[in-house]
Parts: structure tokens; sequence; C-alpha cells
């Protein structure tokens, strides 16, 4: 029980973080319950052939998503959200908000992968392990993210500077 709560207390921020980005502040807490459940109930799977804050990432990543399509919404989430997170004036705010409103227009998995890369500051191996895909479609499906913001950026407004 201690090393439970031990491995809780190392890892809870993160994969809170994590939630929030991808499902919404709003149920990141229950997202993060979901997973911590999840990972005790399966820490006999973890094989060792990643990281375990890799193995632990996907399975946050992968609640996430589930909880986006079993709500069968498509959340607005705060991009920058952290607890300690304060809101920046003007026009960088106003940036912030047209970002904010692209990604919760995009797929769910291209959000996440964006995320993850942008963000997170996942290397393609990482994010590749972490949502069992190929490195190269980690990359094509980044692109993909990547072009569909830029549309949804354009439609609100924003063009190449």
């Amino acid at each position: 029980m201690a090393a439970r709560c031990q491995l809780y207390e190392a890892c809870s921020e993160h994969v809170f973080r994590v939630a929030a980005r991808i499902a919404g502040p709003q149920d990141a807490a229950d997202v993060a319950q979901q997973v911590f459940l999840q990972a005790f109930r399966s820490l006999d799977k973890f094989d060792g052939r990643s990281r375990f804050e890799t193995w632990l990432h996907r399975l946050a990543v992968n609640e996430a998503l589930q909880h986006l399509r079993r709500n069968r919404r498509h959340k607005h989430s705060d991009l920058d959200w952290e607890p300690e997170a304060t809101a920046s004036g003007g026009e960088q705010s106003e940036q912030k908000e047209a970002l904010e409103r692209a990604l919760a227009k995009i797929d769910p998995e291209l959000k996440s992968i964006f995320l993850l890369r942008e963000l997170e500051d996942f290397s393609y191996h990482d994010i590749a392990m972490a949502l069992h895909i190929p490195e190269g479609t980690v990359g094509s499906r980044l692109n993909r993210a990547r072009r569909e913001l830029k549309r949804q950026l354009q439609d609100l407004g924003y063009s190449d500077k």
C-alpha cells in the first residue's frame, strides 16, 4: 500500500495535467482517478520495455481519449492549464483562446499527439510508445494536426504572419 501511495504522489500531478489537456480541466480528476485504478490493477502488465512514466502516460492519454468518446463531446480545454497558471494579458490571451478553440475542433487523437509533442515535449519515439503507433505515423498525424489547426485558425480569422 505504501508503494502505491508513493507512486501516486510521484505521478499524480503529471497524470492530472495530461487528463486536463485532453479531456478538459472539468473532467481531469475523474480521468486521473480511472488512470490510477487501471494502473494499480495492471501493474503486472508493465513489462519494462519502456520507461514506467511512458507506460503511465499512455494509460492517461488512452483513458482521456476514451472519456471523450464515451461522452461524445469534444470539450474546450485550456491549453496551458496548470494548477498554478495565471492568465496573461491582451493579445496573447486572445491568441491562446483562438488556439484552444481550434484545438477543440480537431480529432482528439490528433490533438493528443500535438499536445504531447508541442506542450509535453515528447519525442516521436515516446509518443509512438505511449500511443502504440509507429513513429512514422506519429509524424504524419502530427503534420495532419498542424494542417488542421492552421485551417481552423484561418477560419477564426488568423492568418500566417
